[in-house]
């Protein structure tokens, strides 16, 4: 996911963007006095879309939808699957799948959940017509193809896979078996959605109308979004608070002075400037622990630098930084070099691609770029959203890059990370562009498939190779989970000599917490387990 989370991007993980590998928003400080008594408050950022599940990637929408919505499953553990919304899930095949899911759940206007509110919400994610951000997500549906050609209108507004069998009974028949369809489950498009929904999703998505811990109350855009537990939630996580407010800041430094104020209570990640000293002065309230997240830079492929480039020179450039000085310095220790696209954590995570790409080596460096035929005009920039805290590492990234390689590099800073996606999605990209990703299920897989593959939603970077493609899936017509998994890493080290992005370093979670709050847990994905909270 696209990080604020990319997941999360990280929009989950996660995103994570999931994403949490950017933060964002409006207004420099906050006022802890508008919070009602009971409620918690959590630095985010504006979600660049309406909170229509099926049309957010990126951390600061994922972390509200998550708080409205409950997914099929979750994860625990090690990436154990653990259901949440359903009763059982099981295939004897990896193509036909049956779901089943718990009776008794409703939505926040007391309406049912049913199995048909899960094939309604995944057909109009689905169609194109809906122009949703994660429509690919279903693309293993059998009849996608229908509801989302690739030129003219649908055929149909139902993907002929899912069919109703009773009133909380499914089946999903997939055009091709998939080992891992269920850890997909756990991601954001395929929450249900309840008849209200259809009747008009644009006012939805200002105000939605979810089946989760949490019900919405208010959205003061670039300001806060606020969420009341909802008493009716029967899902085992029941909010240990009355609510959760979702507060936007212009920089996470701003957000860290409200932290040490007592007027926000959960900050998701501390700037690089107030690194240093966070731990001593939260104390036992500064959490640092690893997320399943990867930050790389990613060079647009349409771009004039890298529209025609030779794979060589963009591993030059990997070559040409030294990743264990900028996360000891400029990163205080709290990055961990990365060695691979994966994260680790996630099954399948690999340490060793078989090259030495991620190794600081300046004359390889320089030696590389010149066999690839060097940059034309010599000179990249790096964009990045100047309100999460990127500005430092950017700063000593480019300044290695011209150091090592005599190749003129410069930051791109946007405004806010709404901006910085809306450029990217609109193919503006002058040269390269910061991207974070947190996992959206613990799978070496999301860090690929859904980054790489042509056409994926989240490939901004917009690049395209059948053989990279080929491998892609192989894993996914794998027989087995375990199969997949091993046919996946194959295709990572196929990536390293393609190299769809530079990988950087992979995340841990620096966060903090008030004084007026306890019992505060972060996932895989790195985000705070919101339902957990407690006020003192």
């Amino acid at each position: 996911m696209r990080g604020a989370k990319s997941a999360k991007w990280v929009t989950s993980a996660i995103v994570v963007a999931m994403a949490a590998t950017a933060c964002g928003g409006g207004s420099d400080s906050s006022s802890d006095s508008g919070k009602p008594q009971g409620y918690v408050s959590i630095d985010n950022g504006e979600p660049q879309n309406p909170l229509i599940p099926s049309d957010v990637n990126e951390t600061f929408g994922h972390q509200v939808v998550t708080a409205l919505y409950s997914p099929l499953v979750q994860f625990g553990d090690q990436g154990k699957i653990v259901n949440d919304a359903a009763e059982k899930i099981s295939t004897e095949d990896s193509k036909i799948w049956t779901i089943k899911i718990k009776s008794g759940w409703t939505f926040h206007n007391g309406e049912k959940v049913t199995a048909q509110s899960y094939i309604d919400a995944w057909n109009w994610g689905a169609n194109v017509k809906n122009n949703q951000k994660d429509s690919l997500w279903f693309n293993d549906i059998k009849g996608y193809e229908d509801v989302h050609p690739e030129k003219g209108d649908p055929k149909s507004d139902k993907m002929s896979g899912l069919k109703a069998v009773d009133e909380t009974t499914f089946t999903v028949e997939l055009s091709h078996a998939v080992p891992y369809f269920q850890y997909k489950l756990g991601y954001v498009p395929f929450m249900p959605q309840s008849k209200e929904f259809f009747k008009d999703p644009k006012a939805a998505g200002q105000k939605p109308i979810g089946n989760g811990p949490y019900k919405f109350e208010k959205w003061e855009h670039k300001k806060l979004i606020q969420v009341g537990a909802f008493d009716g939630y029967k899902g085992d996580d029941k909010p240990k608070n009355k609510g959760v407010q979702f507060k936007a800041y212009s920089t996470v430094e701003a957000a860290y002075q409200d932290l040490l104020s007592d007027n926000l209570d959960v900050i998701r990640q501390v700037g690089p400037k107030d690194l240093p000293k966070y731990k001593s002065d939260l104390g036992d309230r500064a959490i640092e622990q690893p997320y399943a997240a990867v930050q790389s830079i990613v060079p647009a492929y349409y771009s004039e630098p890298f529209k025609n480039v030779n794979p060589k020179v963009i591993q030059g450039l990997s070559m040409a930084i030294d990743r264990p000085t900028i996360t000891k310095t400029v990163l205080n220790n709290t990055r961990v070099p990365a060695t691979s696209f994966t994260a680790p954590g996630v099954m399948g995570n690999q340490t060793d691609l078989g090259v030495d790409i991620f190794k600081f080596d300046p004359t390889k460096a320089k030696e590389l770029i010149k066999e690839g035929g060097g940059v034309p005009g010599n000179k990249i920039w790096i964009q990045y959203n100047g309100d999460g805290g990127h500005k430092e590492w950017i700063t000593a990234v480019c300044q290695n890059i011209r150091q090592n390689t005599g190749i003129e590099c410069l930051g791109d800073a946007k405004p806010d990370f709404q901006a910085d996606l809306d450029v990217r999605d609109q193919n503006k990209v002058k040269a390269m562009y910061r991207g974070g990703w947190v996992a959206d299920y613990p799978l070496n897989v999301n860090f690929m498939r859904e980054l790489y593959r042509t056409g994926a939603e989240a490939n901004s970077g917009r690049f395209s190779d059948k053989s990279i493609d080929e491998l892609f899936d192989k894993g996914d017509n794998a027989k087995t989970l375990d199969e997949s998994v091993k046919l996946y890493q194959e295709a990572e080290k196929a990536m390293a000599q393609k190299m769809p992005a530079i990988p950087l370093w992979n995340y841990k979670a620096n966060a903090g917490f008030s004084k007026k709050v306890e019992n505060v847990k972060f996932d895989f994905r790195g985000d705070p387990v919101v339902t957990e909270i407690t006020p003192k």
